[in-house]
């Protein structure tokens, strides 16, 4: 089964998600959003199991750099739009363990997903 973390090499969350899976030993693939890019297959399948609600990151400066006309009027199609537009609004990480999607890092979480 293979696992993939998505998202920015610089992010706190990110480093300490890495971390967490290098010293628990657990073989894993980084894919850095602003090298490699996303694409809207992928966003919509992460969408369809994480919602795109979760994957809205509305604490990160790109997003709330939008307008607050922009912002009151999101909806998914919007939001996958904005988020294949500009990547770094995508909440960290996202995991993909085999076809299983999972949000954020919390070492609990990921106990419970590789231990």
């Amino acid at each position: 089964m293979s696992t993939v973390l998505y998202g920015i090499p610089n992010c706190d969350t990110i480093k300490k998600a890495k971390k967490w899976l290098t010293d628990n030993n657990v073989a894993f693939t980084f894919h850095d959003y602003r090298k490699d890019g996303i694409d809207q297959a992928f966003l919509l399948k992460a969408e369809a199991v994480l919602g795109w609600e979760a994957m809205l990151n509305k604490r990160g400066t790109t997003y709330r750099q939008l307008d607050d006309a922009e912002k009151a009027t999101i909806d998914r199609d919007k939001a996958l739009a904005l988020l294949e537009l500009y990547p770094a609004m995508i909440k960290r990480p996202i995991l993909l363990n085999g076809d299983s999607f999972y949000i954020g890092f919390k070492p609990a979480q990921y106990e419970g997903i590789f231990c």
